[in-house]
């Protein structure tokens, strides 16, 4: 007999796994996960157990379905070592009966060398490496502890990795003084093989003044300027009308201008389909939100999947259509949903997203180009 309401209940395809929870071997300025280490400050360092890497991946194997995502992030996975991931997959393999398994990974890529280059490669993951463009970009955040730049390794990490034919995507937070340089982040990534970008505003509160964006922050009008010119560079790179550099956030937008479920969970009408599992087996609702109000239990005391269907997730999910009716009445809202909550908070409208005129500038200038190209993409394939 099927349990009441067990129709609508949600299955858990994805999740992000933080198995070295806020520890990180880089001390980037703009970062806001390293403080979460002070919701464990029993431990100083971050590690995930065998028993609890084990847990979490039976639960979500054994719900059977056809197709499932891990996402490793962090602070730094690769703190916890080669062989940790190595059991990972075992893992994966034992529990699994003939699903599509996916892995994406996201490194700094400090500590990348030919043994993970290849261990990424024979199990087909996705590595996202952290690359916010050409030296004086990148190192003007993304700096050791003692102040050095990570740079020059990186650059090395991203050709190893593009070398050995692991698929790769240039992770790019665009921030106060990033921003001012689109066509020059772009052409550099582009050079280095790196084809494949997704483009991170970065906005946090500032410690003072939460209701003001922290200094290193990307002003909202000059986001929108930099998507504008972003958008004309990969328009300008179109071979035979399909494009040859892969820009996560207009590939994302392609979908939504096609009436379909974009990738991108920000352009979703409600949050709330992933939980995050930290080190010690803690579940929260989002990566953003790793915080007491919105910790929805232990691996080691309840099941994923309920977490998942939980009173306190649907209600974190049903916090990003809290739109005021500005927001509801705009004809972009079906382009931007309101943005991710956590863009919201901000001075002068704390209700709508601190983007929101940056959205609206960057769809009013490129949305003719989309529904063009939607229309010639449903025509080829008629």
């Amino acid at each position: 007999m099927t349990k009441p309401g067990s129709i609508n209940r949600k299955k858990l395809t994805s999740l992000l796994i933080k198995p070295a929870g806020p520890d990180c071997n880089l001390h980037c300025h703009y970062c806001f996960y390293l403080k979460k280490s002070e919701l464990f400050p029993e431990t100083r360092q971050h590690r995930m157990s065998l028993e609890i890497l084990e847990e979490t991946t039976r639960q979500v194997m054994m719900q059977g379905l056809p197709e499932v995502n891990f996402g490793w992030q962090g602070g730094e996975p690769t703190l916890m070592g080669l062989d940790f991931f190595q059991q990972a997959v075992y893992f994966q393999q034992k529990y699994g009966s003939r699903q599509l398994v996916s892995n994406g990974f996201q490194t700094n890529g400090i500590l990348i060398n030919k043994d993970w280059a290849r261990f990424f490669r024979d199990y087909n993951f996705l590595v996202g490496l952290s690359l916010d463009g050409p030296e004086h970009i990148h190192d003007y955040y993304r700096r050791h502890l003692n102040g050095q730049g990570s740079w020059s390794k990186v650059v090395d990490s991203a050709k190893l990795l593009l070398d050995s034919d692991v698929a790769t995507n240039a992770l790019v937070v665009v921030n106060n003084y990033s921003v001012r340089f689109p066509e020059e982040i772009y052409e550099f990534l582009k050079c280095l093989g790196l084809t494949y970008m997704q483009f991170i505003p970065c906005l946090e509160p500032d410690p003072e003044r939460p209701a003001q964006p922290a200094s290193f922050s990307v002003p909202a009008e000059s986001y929108g300027d930099f998507l504008l010119r972003l958008y004309q560079l990969w328009k300008a790179d179109f071979k035979n009308g399909l494009p040859t550099t892969y820009i996560r956030n207009f590939e994302a937008l392609l979908f939504a201008f096609a009436g379909l479920t974009p990738p991108d969970c920000t352009l979703h009408k409600e949050c709330g389909d992933y939980v995050v599992v930290e080190h010690n087996g803690d579940v929260y609702s989002c990566d953003f939100y790793v915080q007491p109000e919105w910790k929805l239990g232990n691996i080691k005391e309840k099941r994923l999947v309920d977490m998942l269907n939980s009173a306190i997730q649907r209600k974190f999910g049903q916090r990003k259509s809290l739109l005021p009716d500005e927001c509801k009445k705009c004809k972009w809202l079906v382009y931007c949903r309101g943005g991710c909550p956590k863009e919201r908070g901000y001075q002068p409208d704390p209700e709508k997203s601190y983007f929101c005129q940056a959205y609206k500038y960057f769809l009013q200038e490129a949305s003719p180009f989309f529904q063009e190209l939607i229309k010639k993409i449903r025509w080829e394939h008629k």
